[in-house]
């Protein structure tokens, strides 16, 4: 297939430090073209891929100090795209609800991966006016806030079998918490369920301007507890020391999360994920093979003392089983082609109720493989 990917220009393509859209949208195109598609990526220029990169930015726009409206650099994506779209069976949008007012009218054979939080007031309007157009979830969980949108699709996130590996001594001496400081990450929550078990806490996170604030007021006094280490933000080749040498992950979360990607960065490094009932979570973690899902702070407590009940060898084998790259790439495919197929048959792209009515399901795409 002839595959166009937009991503968002936040980010690199793969992002240098943290950005978990862009990740994925990586892993997905590596995957797409080692599966033998042709795959044009559209994203800043200091992406790097194996596909055919057109660049739409320098580079990615966190890192540009020189940006101050980082939507229109991602708005001339959009029309750029448009304006060679012929060239595609498929366009694979990954900038939320941006493309479908344009792609719509121009009847592109397109779908959007929605994957942040659905859960705000504003959008209610917008996927009412929008629900004839084709969107894929990354957790059945998501979809919750907008039943009305025109889900085609549950594509769980997966990553390259040896991008993270275990290591083979793990020192398991401390507890992880893995990604960016805000308050409905519960970097908080970590310290006290840590302190409270008994062991050291290794924060390895990023700060957003909007969150450091509340970091400063809440979170910064408490790095300087006895068992805190803060690291900081770090960069994916660290990744496999620092959660493959934790005890466990600790995933505090007080929001919906949509899927959280770092659950299956820490499976796959063979480290168990202690994380609150929310959002995806049950989805993700399989309660008592990969790790705990507990409520609160407490049982979060109770579950570190329960650690040892379970198999590192086993959270690695569920990861092989259900969170791969090539697992998600054969999914999108199938997907995919049943946009192609409708674009072609009809002449036109039909991204109205048609398709959605056809291809819509309330149950997940599910094609779970053993590697």
């Amino acid at each position: 297939m002839r595959i166009a990917q937009i991503a968002p220009l936040v980010e690199a393509v793969p992002p240098k430090l943290y950005g978990g859209t862009e990740r994925i949208v990586s892993y997905l195109t590596e995957e797409l073209v080692a599966h033998g598609h042709e795959v044009t990526l559209f994203a800043s220029a200091d992406s790097v891929t194996s596909a055919e990169l057109v660049p739409m930015s320098p580079r990615a726009l966190r890192l540009d100090k020189g940006v101050r409206d980082p939507i229109a650099p991602q708005l001339l994506m959009l029309e750029r795209v448009a304006q060679q779209a012929h060239r595609f069976d498929v366009v694979h949008c990954h900038l939320d609800y941006y493309p479908f007012s344009l792609y719509r009218r121009l009847g592109l054979p397109f779908v959007t991966t929605l994957h942040g939080r659905l859960d705000t007031e504003e959008l209610k309007p917008v996927f009412d006016e929008f629900a004839d157009v084709p969107v894929i979830s990354i957790s059945d969980a998501q979809r919750r806030a907008l039943p009305q949108a025109g889900w085609i699709g549950t594509v769980q996130h997966g990553l390259p079998v040896d991008l993270l590996v275990p290591p083979p001594a793990p020192s398991l001496d401390y507890l992880a918490f893995l990604g960016r400081i805000s308050p409905e990450k519960g970097p908080d929550a970590a310290i006290r369920i840590a302190r409270d078990a008994g062991m050291t806490l290794k924060i390895a996170a990023k700060v957003d301007r909007t969150d450091r604030p509340w970091f400063e007021d809440v979170v910064e006094p408490m790095l300087a507890e006895p068992h805190v280490e803060w690291i900081g933000e770090i960069a994916e080749h660290e990744k496999a020391a620092f959660l493959g040498n934790a005890a466990a992950l600790l995933f505090p979360i007080c929001w919906p999360e949509p899927f959280g990607l770092v659950m299956i960065e820490a499976m796959a490094c063979g480290c168990p994920v202690i994380a609150f009932n929310r959002g995806s979570v049950p989805e993700v973690v399989q309660d008592g093979v990969s790790g705990f899902v507990v409520e609160d702070e407490v049982g979060a407590v109770a579950a570190v003392a329960r650690l040892k009940l379970l198999d590192r060898v086993a959270v690695r084998a569920d990861f092989m089983t259900r969170f791969t790259a090539a697992r998600m790439a054969e999914d999108y495919l199938q997907l995919y082609a049943g946009i192609a197929a409708d674009h072609g048959t009809r002449g036109r792209a039909v991204h109205g109720p048609d398709l959605v009515a056809r291809t819509r399901t309330d149950r997940p795409l599910v094609v779970v493989r053993s590697s």
